[in-house]
Protein backbone atom coordinates (compact mmCIF):
# COMPACT_ATOMS: atom_id res chain seq x y z
CA UNK A 1 0.00 0.00 0.00
CA UNK A 2 2.83 2.38 0.85
CA UNK A 3 4.47 2.38 -2.61
CA UNK A 4 1.06 3.08 -4.15
CA UNK A 5 0.49 5.99 -1.75
CA UNK A 6 3.95 7.40 -2.49
CA UNK A 7 3.22 7.12 -6.21
CA UNK A 8 -0.08 8.96 -5.80
CA UNK A 9 1.35 11.65 -3.50
CA UNK A 10 4.36 12.33 -5.74
CA UNK A 11 2.23 13.29 -8.75
CA UNK A 12 1.92 16.85 -7.44
CA UNK A 13 5.70 17.43 -7.27
CA UNK A 14 7.97 17.90 -10.26
CA UNK A 15 10.90 15.46 -10.69
CA UNK A 16 10.03 13.66 -7.44
CA UNK A 17 8.46 10.66 -9.15
CA UNK A 18 11.86 9.54 -10.47
CA UNK A 19 13.60 10.07 -7.12
CA UNK A 20 11.44 7.66 -5.09
CA UNK A 21 12.81 4.09 -5.37
CA UNK A 22 9.54 2.16 -5.66
CA UNK A 23 11.27 -1.14 -6.41
CA UNK A 24 13.49 -0.91 -3.33
CA UNK A 25 10.56 0.02 -1.10
CA UNK A 26 8.49 -2.87 -2.46
CA UNK A 27 11.36 -5.32 -1.90
CA UNK A 28 11.83 -4.00 1.66
CA UNK A 29 8.14 -4.45 2.37
CA UNK A 30 8.16 -8.00 1.01
CA UNK A 31 11.30 -8.85 3.00
CA UNK A 32 9.63 -7.55 6.17
CA UNK A 33 6.10 -8.86 5.66
CA UNK A 34 6.98 -12.36 4.38
CA UNK A 35 8.63 -13.46 7.67
CA UNK A 36 5.70 -11.94 9.57
CA UNK A 37 3.25 -13.97 7.48
CA UNK A 38 5.31 -17.13 8.05
CA UNK A 39 5.32 -16.46 11.80
CA UNK A 40 1.56 -15.94 11.84
CA UNK A 41 1.07 -19.19 9.90
CA UNK A 42 3.33 -21.12 12.29
CA UNK A 43 1.53 -19.68 15.31
CA UNK A 44 -1.82 -20.65 13.79
CA UNK A 45 -0.87 -24.16 12.60
CA UNK A 46 1.56 -25.36 15.29
CA UNK A 47 1.36 -23.01 18.29
CA UNK A 48 3.52 -25.28 20.48
CA UNK A 49 6.59 -24.30 18.43
CA UNK A 50 5.92 -20.55 18.43
CA UNK A 51 7.49 -19.90 21.86
CA UNK A 52 10.69 -21.69 20.86
CA UNK A 53 10.86 -19.76 17.60
CA UNK A 54 10.28 -16.47 19.46
CA UNK A 55 13.14 -17.17 21.89
CA UNK A 56 15.54 -18.16 19.12
CA UNK A 57 14.46 -15.20 16.98
CA UNK A 58 14.91 -12.72 19.84
CA UNK A 59 18.38 -14.12 20.58
CA UNK A 60 19.38 -13.73 16.93
CA UNK A 61 17.87 -10.23 16.88
CA UNK A 62 19.86 -9.17 19.96
CA UNK A 63 23.15 -10.48 18.57
CA UNK A 64 22.48 -8.93 15.15
CA UNK A 65 21.50 -5.58 16.70
CA UNK A 66 24.74 -5.37 18.65
CA UNK A 67 26.79 -6.38 15.58
CA UNK A 68 25.00 -3.89 13.31
CA UNK A 69 25.37 -1.13 15.92
CA UNK A 70 29.12 -1.72 16.22
CA UNK A 71 29.63 -1.92 12.45
CA UNK A 72 27.52 1.21 11.88
CA UNK A 73 29.53 3.09 14.50
CA UNK A 74 32.80 2.05 12.85
CA UNK A 75 31.55 2.85 9.34
CA UNK A 76 29.90 6.17 10.05
CA UNK A 77 32.33 7.37 12.71
CA UNK A 78 32.29 11.10 13.42
CA UNK A 79 29.41 11.92 11.11
CA UNK A 80 27.01 10.54 13.72
CA UNK A 81 26.84 14.08 15.10
CA UNK A 82 24.63 14.99 12.13
CA UNK A 83 21.93 12.78 13.64
CA UNK A 84 22.44 14.34 17.05
CA UNK A 85 21.78 17.88 15.83
CA UNK A 86 19.24 19.83 17.93
CA UNK A 87 16.71 19.97 15.08
CA UNK A 88 16.67 16.19 14.58
CA UNK A 89 16.59 15.54 18.32
CA UNK A 90 13.62 17.90 18.65
CA UNK A 91 11.84 16.15 15.78
CA UNK A 92 12.58 12.72 17.24
CA UNK A 93 11.23 13.77 20.63
CA UNK A 94 8.11 15.56 19.37
CA UNK A 95 6.95 12.96 16.84
CA UNK A 96 5.99 10.21 19.35
CA UNK A 97 4.64 12.75 21.85
CA UNK A 98 2.43 14.26 19.15
CA UNK A 99 1.20 10.80 18.17
CA UNK A 100 0.36 9.86 21.76
CA UNK A 101 -1.46 13.13 22.46
CA UNK A 102 -3.37 13.29 19.17
CA UNK A 103 -4.45 9.66 19.51
CA UNK A 104 -5.79 10.29 23.00
CA UNK A 105 -7.45 13.60 22.09
CA UNK A 106 -9.13 12.22 18.96
CA UNK A 107 -10.41 9.14 20.79
CA UNK A 108 -11.76 11.42 23.53
CA UNK A 109 -13.56 13.53 20.93
CA UNK A 110 -15.20 10.38 19.55
CA UNK A 111 -16.23 9.32 23.10
CA UNK A 112 -14.29 6.06 23.21
CA UNK A 113 -13.97 4.40 26.64
CA UNK A 114 -10.82 5.00 28.72
CA UNK A 115 -9.15 1.68 28.05
CA UNK A 116 -9.56 2.08 24.28
CA UNK A 117 -8.31 5.69 24.49
CA UNK A 118 -5.05 4.49 26.00
CA UNK A 119 -4.73 1.76 23.36
CA UNK A 120 -5.37 4.19 20.50
CA UNK A 121 -2.89 6.63 22.00
CA UNK A 122 -0.14 4.00 22.13
CA UNK A 123 -0.99 2.73 18.63
CA UNK A 124 -0.75 6.20 17.09
CA UNK A 125 2.37 7.14 19.04
CA UNK A 126 4.34 3.97 18.35
CA UNK A 127 5.26 3.79 14.70
CA UNK A 128 7.00 0.89 13.00
CA UNK A 129 10.70 1.68 13.42
CA UNK A 130 11.91 -1.63 11.99
CA UNK A 131 10.04 -1.08 8.74
CA UNK A 132 11.37 2.48 8.53
CA UNK A 133 14.96 1.28 9.03
CA UNK A 134 14.56 -1.46 6.45
CA UNK A 135 13.15 0.92 3.85
CA UNK A 136 15.90 3.48 4.50
CA UNK A 137 18.62 0.85 4.19
CA UNK A 138 17.28 -1.07 1.19
CA UNK A 139 15.64 1.67 -0.85
CA UNK A 140 18.15 4.51 -0.67
CA UNK A 141 21.85 4.35 -1.51
CA UNK A 142 24.27 5.09 1.36
CA UNK A 143 25.54 8.30 -0.25
CA UNK A 144 22.00 9.71 -0.28
CA UNK A 145 20.86 8.69 3.21
CA UNK A 146 24.27 8.90 4.93
CA UNK A 147 24.21 9.08 8.74
CA UNK A 148 20.48 9.83 8.76
CA UNK A 149 20.05 6.06 8.65
CA UNK A 150 20.53 6.22 12.43
CA UNK A 151 17.56 8.58 12.90
CA UNK A 152 15.12 5.70 13.59
CA UNK A 153 17.43 4.63 16.44
CA UNK A 154 17.15 8.08 18.04
CA UNK A 155 13.40 8.05 17.36
CA UNK A 156 12.84 4.68 19.04
CA UNK A 157 14.76 5.81 22.12
CA UNK A 158 12.47 8.82 22.52
CA UNK A 159 9.41 6.72 21.66
CA UNK A 160 10.18 4.13 24.33
CA UNK A 161 11.15 6.76 26.88
CA UNK A 162 7.97 8.76 26.41
CA UNK A 163 5.82 5.62 26.50
CA UNK A 164 7.53 4.56 29.73
CA UNK A 165 6.96 8.04 31.19
CA UNK A 166 3.25 7.91 30.32
CA UNK A 167 2.95 4.42 31.84
CA UNK A 168 4.62 5.58 35.07
CA UNK A 169 2.37 8.66 35.23
CA UNK A 170 -0.73 6.50 34.67
CA UNK A 171 0.33 4.02 37.38
CA UNK A 172 0.93 6.90 39.81
CA UNK A 173 -2.48 8.32 38.94
CA UNK A 174 -4.10 4.94 39.59
CA UNK A 175 -2.33 4.57 42.92
CA UNK A 176 -3.02 8.06 44.29
CA UNK A 177 -6.51 8.77 42.94
CA UNK A 178 -9.24 8.81 45.57
CA UNK A 179 -11.27 5.60 45.72
CA UNK A 180 -14.60 5.73 43.97
CA UNK A 181 -17.72 5.59 46.11
CA UNK A 182 -19.10 2.08 46.23
CA UNK A 183 -22.54 2.06 44.69
CA UNK A 184 -25.11 -0.11 46.43
CA UNK A 185 -26.25 -3.12 44.48
CA UNK A 186 -29.86 -4.13 44.88
CA UNK A 187 -30.71 -7.81 44.56
CA UNK A 188 -34.14 -9.40 44.58
CA UNK A 189 -34.11 -12.30 47.04
CA UNK A 190 -37.24 -14.36 47.66
CA UNK A 191 -39.62 -11.57 46.77
CA UNK A 192 -38.03 -8.80 48.87
CA UNK A 193 -35.32 -6.33 47.91
CA UNK A 194 -32.11 -6.21 49.94
CA UNK A 195 -29.30 -3.67 49.72
CA UNK A 196 -25.84 -5.15 49.32
CA UNK A 197 -22.60 -3.15 49.53
CA UNK A 198 -20.13 -3.95 46.74
CA UNK A 199 -16.48 -3.59 47.75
Amino acid sequence: MMPLLLFLYCHGFNNLENAVPYTGITIALIMTLAPCAIGIAINHRVPQYSQIIIKVGLSILLIASVAIGVMSGITIGGTVWVVLSPQLLAAASLMPLTGYLLGYIMSTIFKVNHQCRRTISIETGCQNIQLCSTILKVAFPPEVIGPLYLFPLIYIIFQGGEALLFIILFRCYQRFKPPAEAKPLYLAVAGKIEEVKVL
